[in-house]
């Protein structure tokens, strides 16, 4: 199992600077990492690359031969690479054994939220090679300046995260110089946690060219907020204490705080807490059930007691150390009776148990008693 993180992020954000102050902690702290260039167009890096997309194709060359644009020239070399995985894939292999791999990916946004290659190319990655990968977002600081920018950026970075479908992390890059564009309206956790953005519709009003813009500007606020998505975490990258705090986050993100419990711990805590029986394999989760949200209550009812299950008849009981009853009412379909109006997340927790049917029919009447 290999852990990485894809670094992404407009043009200027600072991917490659901190792909090489990132490499530098890593190799600090007793990590071996591999830098990944992804970026035709970076032609001077200030790291060593592992590597390079240049030996598969030149962003100069493609210009030439077809004609096409700087932005046009990285949407052919990113389907490209698409077409080529294999050489990406025999390039990574000798790495897979005992790198960290940090993936430096090209600017332009639309390969990431317009364009599917570079998406493509990363599940193509995690599929054959077991890949455990977040995605790392830069967003230079100083956009938070100007709530104009600032909201184009929440809406840049939630578009990304939707596109990608990876574990996402968002950082405000060059923390250190955020007010060397003008003062902050308001303190730095209004920008981080990225909540009452109706409040930034004050600092826009103030600007006549921005004030027409008022009802849409509201809208889009009221998009990002609705989403509940997005926020952001700081980095000064010349700041070993800030860089040791993201190593941290993305650490637990992609799982990497999990690769070092030894073998025998896990044993340990398998025996000690005795054996599941439940099989998510073989029982699976959603086939063709149905569910009964339940809730602990003080009235001591009749019936089976314990932690909410799915049954092979295709309902739930109750049975644990709590009295249970139950809370939503179930009708009747052509597909199978179903619950109304639950919340999983708040009333349930879910897995299969293996019961009898009759076993099971005593148990449903004894609870409904």
């Amino acid at each position: 199992m290999v852990f990485g993180q894809v670094v992404i992020g407009p043009p200027g954000s600072g991917k490659t600077t901190y792909c090489n102050g990132m490499s530098q902690f890593l190799n600090l702290i007793g990590r071996k990492v591999a830098v990944v260039n992804l970026d035709p167009a970076n032609d001077s890096l200030p790291y060593e690359c592992a590597i390079n997309i240049e030996d598969l194709v030149k962003l100069s060359d493609v210009m030439i031969e077809h004609s096409l644009g700087p932005n046009g020239g990285l949407v052919y070399c990113m389907d490209y690479l698409e077409k080529n995985i294999d050489w990406l894939e025999a390039k990574l292999k000798p790495l897979l054994k005992d790198h960290y791999l940090l993936f430096d990916f090209p600017g332009q946004v639309e390969l990431f939220f317009l364009h599917s290659n570079a998406k493509n190319v990363i599940m193509k990655l995690i599929k054959k090679l077991n890949l455990r990968l977040t995605a790392v977002h830069l967003v230079d600081a100083h956009l938070c300046s100007d709530p104009g920018k600032y909201i184009s950026a929440l809406l840049l970075t939630l578009s990304t995260m939707l596109h990608m479908e990876l574990p996402h992390i968002n950082v405000l890059s060059k923390i250190d110089l955020i007010e060397s564009y003008g003062k902050l309206a308001f303190n730095l956790d209004f920008y981080t946690d990225v909540q009452d953005l109706s409040y930034l519709q004050h600092s826009l009003d103030k600007d006549p060219h921005s004030a027409k813009y008022r009802k849409l500007t509201k809208e889009l606020c009221e998009v990002v907020e609705h989403y509940s998505l997005v926020n952001f975490t700081t980095l000064d990258i010349q700041d070993k204490e800030s860089v040791g705090n993201l190593v941290k986050l993305i650490d637990k993100t992609n799982g990497y705080i999990f690769a070092s419990i030894d073998a025998s711990a896990v044993e340990f805590s398998k025996i000690a807490m005795g054996a599941p029986d439940w099989d998510y394999y073989r029982y699976p989760f959603f086939s063709h059930a149905t569910i009964l949200t339940l809730w602990p209550t003080s009235t001591h009812t009749k019936g089976p007691r314990g932690f909410l299950g799915l049954m092979s008849y295709h309902r739930c009981f109750a049975h644990g150390n709590d009295d249970y009853q139950t809370r939503e009412s179930v009708v009747k379909s052509s597909a199978g009776e179903r619950p109304l109006d639950m919340d999983y997340r708040r009333d349930s927790v879910w897995f299969t148990h293996p019961y009898g049917t009759k076993d099971f029919e005593n148990m449903v009447e004894a609870a409904e008693l």
